[in-house]
Order: C-alpha cells, then sequence, then structure tokens
C-alpha cells in the first residue's frame, strides 16, 4: 500500500519539553522506529509532520532581530520544512542502515486568498504564555491570541489547501522506491496570481488538511494520523469516554469534536475516507498497528 503518516507535534515536542534540537531529535528518532515499522512490512511511505511551535519560535527570534523586518510565515515555514525534514530523513536513513533513499522535499500548498480563514485567526503556533504575557506580547506584535488549554498561544490564519502543485514531482520519486518526507507543517502557504505564478502568503496551513489533500493527489490507500491519544473517544475527558474503534466519514463528522484538538484530524480524515482510501488515528507508537487495524480508530466508507 501507499501510505501517508502525518507526524502531529508529539513527534517532535512534548508538552513541557523544551524547544531545543537536542529535544526534537530525541522524540524524531522515536517516531523513525514506528515508520521503520511500516516500511519493513512492504508499504510505501510519504511522511508529513506538523510545526507549529517551531515556526512560531522562529517568528519570536525573528521580531527580536529587527522587528520591523520579521520574516513573513510563509518563508519561516520552508525554513521549518527544511529542518524537521533534516532530522526525520537522518534518523529514518539511520533506523533503516540506509537500505532505502529517503528525501525531503519543500512543498508549495495553493491555497485561495480570499478564504475566510484570513479574517478569522485560528491556528496555534509558538509557545504557550500565561494569558497576561500572552496579550502584552499580542499588543507589542500585533498578535491574535487564543486560549489553548489552561494557557495562551498565538494564532494565525489557517486557510484551506486547495491543491498541491508539487504531487508529480512526489510522484516521480514514489515510482523510484524512495520515501518522501514533505508537506510540512502543513506545506508552504502560496496563491496563484492572474499570471499562474505562485506567490507566498501569511498563513499556516493545518497539517492533517494538507495531508489529507496530499493523500488524494496520489492516490494513497491509507491516511495515518498519528498522534499521542490512542484513539478517537464518544465523550474525551470525562469518566464514562469510550473508545471507538471504527467510523465511517459521517460518524466522524457527527462526533463534534473541538477545533482545538480532534476537530481537524477528524474533518481531514472524513474528506479523505469518502475518497475510497481508510483513515486510522491513534498513537505514533503503535504505528503499524493502527495501520492493521488492530489499534486506533479507523475511518472508512464500508465501517
Amino acid at each position: 500500500m501507499l501510505v501517508v503518516a502525518a507526524l502531529g507535534g508529539n513527534a517532535l515536542l512534548r508538552r513541557g519539553e523544551a524547544l531545543t534540537a537536542e529535544a526534537q531529535r530525541t522524540n524524531v528518532q522515536i517516531a523513525a522506529k514506528s515508520l521503520a515499522a511500516i516500511i519493513r512490512a512492504g508499504h510505501r511511505l510519504v511522511v508529513t509532520h506538523g510545526n507549529g511551535p517551531q515556526v512560531g519560535l522562529l517568528a519570536l527570534q525573528g521580531a527580536a532581530y529587527k522587528p520591523n523586518d520579521a520574516y513573513p510565515l510563509d518563508v519561516l515555514g520552508a525554513e521549518t520544512e527544511g529542518m524537521i525534514g533534516y532530522m526525520i530523513e537522518q534518523e529514518l536513513e539511520n533506523e533503516l542502515q540506509h537500505s532505502q533513499p529517503v528525501v525531503t522535499v519543500l512543498t508549495q500548498v495553493v491555497v485561495d486568498p480570499k478564504d475566510p480563514a484570513f479574517e478569522k485567526p485560528s491556528k496555534f503556533v509558538g509557545l504557550v504564555y500565561e494569558k497576561i504575557e500572552a496579550e502584552n506580547r499580542a499588543k507589542a506584535g500585533g498578535w491574535s491570541i487564543a486560549r489553548d488549554g489552561d494557557r495562551w498561544r498565538r494564532v494565525v490564519p489557517s486557510p484551506r489547501p486547495v491543491e498541491i502543485p508539487d504531487w508529480k514531482v512526489l510522484k516521480l520519486l514514489l515510482d523510484q522506491g524512495v520515501i518522501v518526507v514533505c508537506a510540512g507543517g502543513g506545506g508552504i502557504p502560496v496563491v496563484r496570481r492572474a499570471d499562474g505564478s505562485l506567490v507566498g502568503i501569511e498563513a499556516v496551513i493545518d497539517k492533517d488538511a494538507a495531508s489529507a489533500l496530499l493523500a488524494r493527489q496520489l492516490h494513497a490507500d491509507a491516511l495515518l494520523l498519528l498522534t499521542d491519544v490512542e484513539a478517537v473517544f464518544q465523550g474525551y475527558g470525562e469518566t464514562d469516554a469510550v473508545a471507538l474503534s471504527r467510523l465511517t466519514p459521517e460518524k466522524a463528522r457527527d462526533l463534534g469534536a473541538p477545533a482545538g484538538s480532534m476537530g481537524p484530524k477528524l474533518a481531514a480524515a472524513a474528506d479523505f475516507a469518502e475518497t475510497g482510501g481508510f483513515v486510522s488515528i491513534g498513537r505514533l507508537d503503535d504505528a503499524i498497528a493502527i495501520l492493521e487495524a488492530r489499534a486506533g480508530t479507523r475511518i472508512a466508507k464500508d465501517e
């Protein structure tokens, strides 16, 4: 099978950890072991990943250097895609003992400049703060902020991905047996000008939505959304919460999961599952078991 595996933020940084290269490297090594199991089982693999903390940190560093000349989010997204992709590529090669080629591809993703998301920022980036500090930073930097659990974070526009123009390059690599790391952080957000040319835009695309679009364009068989929870739960966080092993796309949409947690994953899962493939959601450590329906939650039209 052709499998697109989307790594959640826990693949790079667990809550409470310092945003250091060492911490990210350690977590990527753990992720590489799970991804390698998919390859050893005989499947072809495309890896995507998040970048929220990393792109936020780069934005802070840029603002500290020259606040009026900070790099835009599309450029910061490209930087994090290269940085994180490098770590995943190297650790996956090491785990596979260099038996298969792995490559990172900087991936442009087209969005609609008229998407209403530009009027209502919702995507978390950067570090978490106490409310007063977040408000002070927002005032100084012109941010929008929102509550993330019991803390506060910066939020930026998160438009819906429309097209991945680099998919043909990715397919050429896959046809040659290359493991591809791409669409990191949802890809580099770009828009089309009237003449057909592309230009970057200030946004961060949801990683799961971009991964679902990528899986559709590549005609993948399966999409894995790997996170830090074992499955999708009915009543998550409540004492009587129930793990759901199987869902249809319709039931996934109807769960009403929060927008700040499982909601975007279920929406992306339903979009891809409606095309005929299946989606599995669960813990990163259980990747191969999730793929084989021995763990996690599977979402498919025939469930």
